[in-house]
């Protein structure tokens, strides 16, 4: 009778285990892309049969028609958009990960100088004050797939410009520390922006949640669960918190590098 508790069957084991993860993880990722694919097909059907039937019978219908039907084109194009972050969220469980050694704190300093030089771009009267914390040059490295922690962080920046973007004096600072006990690196991302009740934090990590209206903040409610998702999978963790019409605080942890 062979010792289920031996080296050998353990290793057997694992090697199982992680087979049929890998196995789950291939089947989910071809079910999320054919789910998509399938409803892609009727989307752009909608979407097409909807601006033909303006243009050939738009002189001949009243305004309320036409509303209407602009009403669904617009609808069919952001479920066009949720399927495409529903394949963004299952990439990120499903991708290969490549953890390293990362720079955590020159990866932000780089991050932040894309969203200075978008914001120019985009928006040239727009004006944002930037704060490093100096600690951020002096960070140990992180255990992390760079990618993926750069995409997390690059989520939260770009939530602290948008929800800045109704105040003429915004802000963003970003500090960091290592925690004495455990190694791990906080960094923290915070801004005087539209805020939200505190008891409302915890749901801002799931997908198409907002806070805040369309019409008042663009976007699908999709960046804090990505962000969230990546991290976990690179042992890390993201915490939130804020008060209304004070701003919004995000922290990442992330485990330092052996």
């Amino acid at each position: 009778m062979s010792d289920s508790r031996s080296p050998v069957h353990a290793e057997q084991r694992i090697a199982a285990l992680e087979a049929e993860l890998a196995a789950a993880r291939a089947e989910m990722q071809s079910f999320t892309a054919t789910v998509s694919h399938d409803l892609r097909a009727p989307l752009r059907h909608i979407t097409s049969f909807a601006q033909l039937l303006q243009q050939e019978a738009g002189p001949a219908l009243g305004d309320e028609a036409q509303e209407f039907l602009g009403h669904i084109t617009s609808s069919a194009k952001h479920l066009a958009q949720m399927l495409d972050a529903l394949l963004a969220l299952s990439r990120v469980g499903t991708g290969p990960l490549h953890l390293q050694p990362v720079d955590v704190g020159e990866l932000l300093a780089a991050l932040v100088q894309e969203r200075v030089r978008s914001l120019q771009t985009r928006e040239p009267g727009r004006t944002v004050r930037w704060t490093l914390a100096p600690e951020l040059a002096s960070l140990p490295a992180v255990q992390a797939d760079a990618a993926l922690l750069s995409a997390a962080l690059g989520q939260v920046l770009d939530n602290a410009v948008k929800f800045t973007a109704r105040r003429a004096d915004a802000a963003i600072d970003i500090g960091a520390r290592v925690d004495a006990t455990t190694g791990a690196v906080h960094c923290t991302v915070g801004d005087n922006g539209a805020g939200f009740e505190p008891d409302q934090a915890a749901k801002l990590f799931q997908p198409f949640i907002r806070l805040h209206s369309s019409s008042q903040f663009a976007g699908l409610g999709i960046g804090l669960a990505l962000a969230r998702k990546s991290l976990v999978r690179m042992g890390g963790e993201v915490a939130i918190s804020a008060a209304p019409e004070v701003g919004c605080s995000v922290t990442v942890v992330l485990p330092a590098a052996d």
